[in-house]
């Protein structure tokens, strides 16, 4: 007895792992994904009909319930891009498969259910190909969308400051360029030969230029005007935060997962009005604000964009001028949110980011949020993981306290203005000098380095 598998090809299948392979490659269903409306009426209080998607996810690695909160993750994003999701699958494998990331036969198995729930987009729980994206668009006949695209999109609908639009600009293009669609239309829209007019003149005739490559060409000349823009604007994000130095006052960055409630956190430390929005990626454009422990020692505190599980490189490095706000703090308040289900998993993307940003340096105090709804084992559990953590409640103002305290203790001490000349031969000191304190300004005279 044979059967055709994924592959087209007729293999025998009279033994039990045959079974068990179909099985774990299965496309199984994620319950509890679907936020399709209950009342019908809800409908017309909606101004815009939300776009129908299908999640896809790949489990490769890790357990279960891993590859489950992951999907469980992408649906909201999704809903905090504004679509509304019909059904979420999920296939173990290997790896993606590299053509059409599940398999041709599971496509096939996507396109029917695609058919089925009425949805009009795909979102993958991955980064796709360009060949993955295209060949997967072509048996699903819906537009095909990865996570990286979704947090680009959810980036460019919450950017509101001038640098933060740029920010998200220069990112989507840097993903968009190798993703263009260059073959099939597009490459019959030349400039040059017929199409080019027999009275074109000189240099319009040939095979000439392809829609695709006047594309690309545009698009890495708007990147440059963007990356120009970017410079001017990283300048003045750099003398503001000199200035801040110069002025003695230490600063404090409040970085962590996305709706981890980092907002929320310094609104309840300083009295801000900060928006405060319970969806993913809310903030994007860092708030500074100052305020005073109980000792009253003062110091600002900073909130920066959320991170999130596979955050994207482009926007890692699009940010970077804004996440250097962590780098270059005296103290990190890496806020978590105690209610979620696997805290510590968020503490490990988060610090891996920060990592890459160059900000695993700087000391750490993990402020376990949401306190006043967590699971006190869950919290109990991430106390005995980091010694230097804080339980705190921004809506309670539970632990806000205890924070101030442990953000005092970490704080750098006072600088003293202190004016010295240093012998030539003592580059040791002025190495120490630059790493220790803040130099004003050095000179050099005949007795040596004046600073």
């Amino acid at each position: 007895m044979t059967s055709v598998f994924n592959d087209g090809v007729p293999r025998a299948h009279n033994t039990q792992g045959d079974e068990e392979l179909r099985d774990r490659q299965a496309l199984r269903r994620v319950a509890g994904l679907s936020t399709e409306l209950e009342d019908v009426s809800e409908v017309e209080y909606r101004q815009v009909r939300l776009e129908r998607v299908l999640l896809v996810g790949v489990w490769t690695s890790g357990t279960l319930v891993q590859a489950e909160r992951s999907l469980k993750e992408l649906a909201l994003l999704a809903q905090t891009a504004g679509s509304q999701v019909v059904e979420g699958v999920m296939q173990r494998r290997d790896a993606p498969d590299p053509s059409t990331y599940v398999g041709s036969g599971k496509a096939q198995e996507l396109r029917q259910l695609v058919v089925a729930t009425g949805a009009d987009t795909v979102i993958c729980d991955g980064e796709l190909s360009p060949g993955q994206l295209r060949s997967l668009e072509d048996v699903v006949k819906v537009k095909v969308v990865d996570r990286t695209w979704l947090i680009l999109d959810i980036f460019a609908q919450h950017a509101r400051s001038r640098e933060g639009k740029a920010q998200v600009s220069l990112a989507q293009m840097q993903y968009l360029l190798p993703r263009l669609r260059g073959w099939g239309e597009s490459l019959s829209r030349q400039a040059g030969g017929r199409a080019g007019g027999a009275t074109g003149g000189v240099g319009t005739r040939g095979p000439g230029e392809t829609k695709i490559e006047t594309d690309r060409r545009r698009i890495r000349s708007q990147m440059s005007k963007i990356r120009a823009q970017l410079t001017r604007m990283e300048g003045t994000r750099t003398t503001q935060r000199q200035a801040r130095r110069r002025s003695g006052i230490p600063t404090v960055a409040l970085a962590g997962y996305t709706n981890a409630g980092k907002s929320s956190l310094l609104n309840a430390l300083t009295g801000s009005g900060v928006l405060v929005d319970d969806s993913l990626f809310a903030t994007l454009d860092p708030t500074v604000r100052r305020t005073r422990t109980p000792q009253g020692r003062e110091f600002t505190l900073s909130d920066t964009v959320g991170f999130v599980r596979h955050l994207p490189h482009e926007l890692v490095e699009a940010f970077r001028s804004t996440l250097e706000e962590v780098r270059d703090a005296d103290v990190i308040v890496h806020v978590v949110d105690g209610s979620d289900e696997a805290p510590r998993e968020q503490i490990l993307a988060v610090r891996e980011v920060l990592t890459e940003i160059g900000a695993s340096h700087v000391p750490e105090i993990i402020a376990v949020n949401k306190a006043d709804i967590a699971n006190p084992e869950t919290v109990a559990d991430v106390l005995r993981s980091e010694p230097h953590a804080v339980v705190v409640s921004a809506h309670t103002g539970s632990g806000i306290s205890q924070l101030l305290a442990a953000i005092e203790t970490d704080l750098p001490g006072h600088l003293v203005d202190v004016d010295v000349v240093l012998p030539f031969n003592r580059g040791d000191l002025i190495s120490r000098m630059y790493k220790a304190g803040e130099v004003m300004s050095i000179d050099h005279d005949e007795f040596g380095s004046h600073a």
